[in-house]
């Protein structure tokens, strides 16, 4: 199984998942999860993105 597919079956993706996902550097997805997006999830001192809230603000923001 390829990243790309794996991140498909997660929950919550890492910097470097979404930086993969979205086809962006590691500057900007830190930017977005720490943003009020409302996809981005802090445990601890990690950020992480829900990949179901995510997909809902790319089909918001592409319109």
């Amino acid at each position: 199984m390829d990243k790309l597919q794996a991140i498909g079956v997660k929950r919550l993706l890492t910097v470097k998942e979404v930086c993969i996902y979205l086809g962006i550097g590691q500057t900007k997805a830190r930017e977005l999860l720490r943003g009020n997006n409302g996809f981005g999830v802090q445990i601890g001192n990690r950020w992480y993105a829900d990949k179901k809230k995510l997909d809902t603000w790319i089909e918001k923001s592409v319109i």
